[in-house]
């Protein structure tokens, strides 16, 4: 999507022109303080985070009690019972605004004021030049499992009409038993009904085994799995070694990272490049003071991410971050009469993506 130019300005900035004649003086972001002029942000580097859990739950069949007698099944099931795993986790990165990194630029008179393209939340993305703006994609959807079918359509009008519970299991666990001695007919060629065509042959089959198995799920109950997804969003302040990013329950799924009936999942930043602040000389500072001030910029620090739940690493990742390096500024030169200078940013870190004069 196209940035806007120059219509995406945050509420903090005051009168704001676009087409006056001017040079361009950038200076640390004070509120109320920029008459004339541009506010714009640097940017800080987040993450938005995307997990995706399995819950499979588990439910017992009306006649479980009668799963024993009558079919001479164990250990089913008596109870509803969920069991929650953890398939995967994601990291996405994305700009937004660094509130301390805010800057406007000052439009003086007899020079050519450049065209300043922001993000929609005030991210500085280009100069005299268009920019794409990037949005994140749209989130995988939930996926629900196949929902169990309904017994009763697969039972006979004597077993419907049984006057009590013991007695519909009774006549249920005769129905499967008859549906599995068809069935052996059928392999045999015994039955007065057996296809020559082997195909339908395996159909007949497949559909005695699912009828079968719907009416056993009345014994053996039913298991059903769904796929969730989560989604937050996470933004570093600082490196860091195993700090609780949010929790996993087999029982209770996805939690928050201050709720201790999960087991932490555990997050690790640590910046793998520091971007010296070079300390100007004296005479170059002189220099410095007297220069007209220009377009403010970051320097990312490449930095590594990874995220580690009981032993298994999920994600590890390197990325700049603009938050981990430093701010450097182009010179307003680029920008005066003799030189119309277009550069471009990157909107998820603020470094300079290319600069064309």
């Amino acid at each position: 999507m196209k940035t806007n130019l120059f219509s995406l300005i945050p509420v903090l900035c005051f009168a704001l022109s676009l087409t006056s004649t001017a040079q361009t003086q950038v200076d640390a972001f004070v509120p109320g303080s920029t008459l004339e002029g541009v506010c714009y942000y640097l940017p800080r580097t987040a993450f938005r985070v995307t997990v995706i859990a399995e819950r499979t739950t588990v439910r017992p069949g009306d006649f479980y009690m009668y799963a024993d007698r009558f079919l001479r099944l164990q250990n089913v099931p008596t109870e509803e019972s969920v069991q929650w795993s953890l398939k995967s986790i994601t990291l996405e990165p994305f700009g937004k605004p660094d509130r301390d990194k805010a800057y406007s630029i000052k439009l003086k008179s007899k020079t050519v004021a450049p065209l300043v393209g922001l993000s929609r939340d005030g991210i500085l993305l280009s100069i005299n030049t268009d920019a794409d703006e990037s949005f994140l994609p749209e989130l995988p959807k939930p996926q629900q499992g196949k929902r169990p079918e309904n017994p009763r359509s697969y039972m006979t009008q004597e077993i419907l009409a049984a006057g009590s519970k013991a007695k519909m299991a009774e006549l249920c666990a005769q129905e499967i038993y008859d549906i599995r001695e068809s069935k052996n007919a059928l392999v045999r060629g015994e039955a007065d009904n057996t296809p020559k065509d082997g195909a339908q042959l395996k159909l007949m089959l497949d559909q005695l085994d699912h009828q079968a198995a719907v009416l056993e799920s009345l014994f053996c109950g039913t298991t059903q799995t769904d796929t969730e997804v989560f989604s937050f969003f996470y933004d570093p302040v600082q490196e860091t070694e195993r700090d609780v990013l949010f929790r996993f329950s087999q029982k209770l799924g996805v939690l928050d990272a201050d709720n201790l009936a999960g087991e932490p999942v555990a997050v690790s930043v640590k910046v793998q490049e520091t971007i010296p602040t070079a300390v100007p000389s004296e005479e170059v500072a002189k220099k410095r003071a007297k220069m007209e001030r220009g377009v403010y910029y970051n320097v990312p620090a490449r930095t590594s991410i990874s995220i580690n739940y009981k032993g298994k690493e999920y994600v590890s990742m390197e990325t700049p971050m603009g938050q981990f390096g430093i701010v450097e500024m182009l010179s307003n030169t680029l920008f005066d009469k003799k030189t119309t200078t277009q550069v471009t940013f990157f909107q998820t870190t603020g470094g300079t993506k290319d600069v064309m004069e």
